[in-house]
């Protein structure tokens, strides 16, 4: 498995590694046929729309919409500059960890963002639709794996990467309180994006630890006592054998023969050749 701080690039860093390249294409498809007859269409069926969201319209939640809502957008500087930021913060995490591990990143994100943004906007009638929730979880991956690299805030202002993130998630945060609602005073799910940073948080800090589901349930789980006598794994305290004891079956087996010998104390010899 490929480690969450350490560099990948088996064939060497790529300006435009196959993951990104593969997303940018198909969100470009995507806004294409936004922009056609098929438009409401996927607007309908694609978007995220809020549980319990029927207008009269036929809009409705539907399972496969915390993925498709990915890769709708409003117009086209969304989807430029989602997908820009997209390219600048993920072509070097795609580099390191690998096209399979970043895919994996990025989806997680995504319909993480839209569960969270879904419990934030129940009896709200309008849909949520953009890449920004995988986005942002991606800038918060950049940020913890350079978190002392400058940006350049409007191409001018330097800022570290990590007082940049933390400062994008405050302000995420704040609007949210704000306005919690799509479309009423604001047309930014300020909650898909703080859903993406949290979610990608806590998928690479369980990833660096490297701890499975079944560590952290033990870690939070009490200690089970046995059920019945305690099966052989390397032998019981009270299964110890002697060798005063051992002579004593030795003796008995050269005054007495070896079909003397009870079978507890075949056990006892058989135990005592394997040691």
């Amino acid at each position: 498995m490929t480690r969450y701080d350490q560099p990948y690039m088996p064939g060497g860093f790529q300006v435009m590694p196959p993951a990104i390249k593969a997303i940018i294409i198909a969100n470009v498809i995507a806004f294409l046929f936004q922009n056609s007859p098929f438009g409401p269409l996927l607007t309908t069926f694609g978007a995220l729309w809020p549980v319990g969201a029927q207008n009269g319209g036929g809009y409705a939640f539907h399972l496969w919409q915390p993925v498709t809502y990915l890769f709708l957008h409003g117009s086209f500087a969304h989807i430029f500059f989602n997908m820009f930021a997209l390219w600048m913060f993920g072509a070097e995490i795609e580099n390191y960890w690998g096209t399979k591990n970043f895919v994996t990143y990025y989806f997680i994100c995504g319909v993480g963002a839209a569960l969270i943004n879904l419990l934030a906007t129940i009896g709200n009638l309008y849909p949520t639709i953009g890449a920004s929730g995988a986005i942002f979880g991606i800038l918060l991956a950049f940020g913890m794996m350079f978190p002392d690299r400058y940006i350049y805030l409007y191409f001018l202002l330097p800022i570290k990467t990590k007082y940049f993130v933390a400062g994008y998630a405050v302000i995420e945060f704040i609007s949210g309180l704000g306005n919690r609602t799509m479309g009423s005073g604001s047309d930014v799910a300020h909650f898909a994006h703080l859903g993406g940073m949290i979610i990608g948080f806590i998928y690479i800090t369980v990833r660096r630890n490297e701890w499975s589901i079944n560590q952290m349930f033990r870690k939070f789980s009490f200690p089970k006592k046995p059920k019945g006598p305690e099966l052989w794994q390397g032998g019981r305290k009270d299964d110890d054998v002697s060798e005063a004891e051992i002579d004593r079956i030795l003796d008995k087996i050269s005054s007495r023969g070896y079909e003397s010998l009870t079978d507890d104390e075949k056990r006892k010899l058989l135990k005592a050749g394997k040691r």
